[in-house]
């Protein structure tokens, strides 16, 4: 279960703006690949929305069924907050609906490890918890 956290206002290119959802997974863990130490961490992504600025406000704390996977995407730079260092990504989270997520036997969805998901009606479309 995802939970809405925040919104944020966006421009379109013509100049108008909309507001888009932040929603957040639960508490992750992992592991660092420097130092091989574990940390806590949460998934968030971003979702666009046709609400106005109160809708939005009312909606945060909201519960959204599904997950936060990620998915492959033209490099480009992110620059961490804390340490200013500049990383190269390849890859963003978006948001699974809870009907594409895979499900056990009894038909509650699974608690998957990363990188696995079925594929979302087809082979082409396909991403990566």
């Amino acid at each position: 279960m995802l939970q809405i956290t925040n919104y944020h206002q966006r421009q379109r290119t013509d100049g108008t703006s909309f507001f888009t959802l932040e929603i957040q997974g639960g508490i992750d863990m992992v592991q660092s690949k420097q130092t091989n130490q574990f940390y806590a961490t949460v998934k968030k992504a971003y979702i666009s929305s046709t609400f106005d600025e109160l809708t939005c406000q009312a909606l945060i704390g909201s519960p959204i069924p599904g997950a936060i996977g990620k998915e492959d995407c033209e490099p480009y730079e992110y620059e961490h907050k804390k340490t200013g260092e500049i990383i190269t990504m390849t890859s963003r989270n978006v948001y699974i609906p809870q009907e594409l997520l895979p499900e056990v036997d009894n038909g509650v969805p699974s608690n998957l490890p990363i990188g696995m998901l079925q594929s979302i009606n087809s082979t082409e479309h396909q991403a990566e918890l």
